[in-house]
């Protein structure tokens, strides 16, 4: 005779695995019913399409990136513009004791904010600047700060403060959101206090939101955030199925994007105008090979392009090297290029709004 005994607990154990497989398989459609892979449609490729596959010289922009090469015999971080099909590279720093990345191009495309890895009494030091388009008019906006961008009216750059006095080209070392206004110099700092560990912030073209990744900081362990910039809303868009990192907002702050993984790339449709925002419709555009990586996704001034970073596994924070890396560009159906093809680390796309010569 069975002990009732066991018999329950048998029967509750295989009830409980029931439930547990019920909700993993749940999990795995609702996942890829929320953001379902286009990667794996027909015909969708892991790999670059031949330049010709966008006509992107018909694009009245440019492409502004970090890349590391020779100058004057030393290799080092310069800041190279690109008309959007990659002809016409212009050297914008020429400085082989400084390291130029992370370039931000301001809303009218006059001028550009940046990071400058500099020897200040010894010690490295990250610092952000702006200069004009033309690479004059060098201005730095503050010590020890990283990861500017610029306000809709190109009037204020917001950035990051560095967490320690010493140098690290950890991304996430970050403590509080500040303002620096082009005009008066003067400096504020973002209201809420709290903010911790963030980087890659950029603004909503209202003026009225930040988004943002933040990782170990603010109680999150990795996560997107939308911040208000000037209250003290916080909103992780993790329910939104928006996980990942480094994200950017159309020019109508109607559509995000931003890295999934490594290997894939984001669009989603986000809506600004509420007290909390939501997120919707969001899809991979772009994936790549796994020994490959995609990332720093960047919407064109028109929203019908996206560029981004891509080559070989490697490290993808500011200052950190990556071999063979190129900047490619996508349009909205997920048809991408490489626009760059010298491999020299190219990364951190940003879009010019200024039109390119004879366009």
């Amino acid at each position: 005779m069975k002990n009732p005994c066991c018999t329950g607990i048998h029967k509750v154990s295989m009830g409980t695995i029931r439930v547990i497989l019920a909700l993993l398989l749940s999990l795995l459609l609702m996942n890829e019913t929320i953001c379902q892979s286009k990667a794996d449609e027909p015909g969708r490729k892991k790999v670059p399409s031949p330049k010709s596959a966008l006509k992107l010289e018909e694009v009245p922009f440019k492409i502004v990136y970090e890349s590391y090469r020779s100058t004057n015999g030393r290799e080092n971080w310069e800041l190279y513009l690109i008309n959007a099909d990659g002809l016409n590279p212009v050297n914008l720093t020429h400085s082989p004791d400084v390291d130029e990345m992370y370039p931000h191009a301001s809303p009218d495309g006059g001028k550009i904010s940046f990071v400058a890895d500099e020897m200040v009494n010894g010690q490295k030091v990250r610092n952000v600047y702006y200069m004009n388009i033309d690479g004059t008019g060098r201005t730095k906006v503050a010590d020890n700060a990283r990861q500017g961008c610029w306000s809709p009216d190109g009037k204020t750059i917001a950035y990051l403060k560095g967490e320690f006095e010493r140098y690290t080209t950890k991304d996430f070392a970050t403590k509080g959101i500040f303002f620096y206004d082009l005009d008066t110099h003067k400096y504020r700092e973002h209201p809420s206090k709290g903010l911790h560990h963030l980087y890659n912030i950029c603004y909503s073209p209202d003026g009225n939101w930040f988004l943002a990744t933040v990782h170990g900081g603010m109680g999150y362990e990795h996560a997107i955030l939308a911040i208000e910039a000037n209250g003290n809303g916080v909103f992780d868009l993790t329910k939104f199925n928006v996980t990942g990192c480094r994200p950017d907002c159309k020019f109508d702050g109607r559509q995000i994007t931003w890295g999934a993984t490594d290997w894939d790339l984001c669009v989603g449709n986000i809506d600004l105008s509420s007290s909390e925002p939501k997120v919707t419709d969001v899809r991979i555009i772009v994936s790549c090979e796994k020994e490959y990586e995609v990332y720093h996704t960047d919407f064109s001034p028109d929203g019908k392009y996206i560029a981004f970073s891509y080559g070989p596994g490697s490290n993808e924070q500011v200052g950190e090297h990556a071999p063979g890396w190129n900047i490619c560009v996508t349009d909205l159906s997920g048809k991408w290029v490489q626009v760059t093809t010298d491999g020299n680390q190219n990364k951190e796309p940003d879009w010019v709004p200024i039109r390119a010569q004879g366009r």
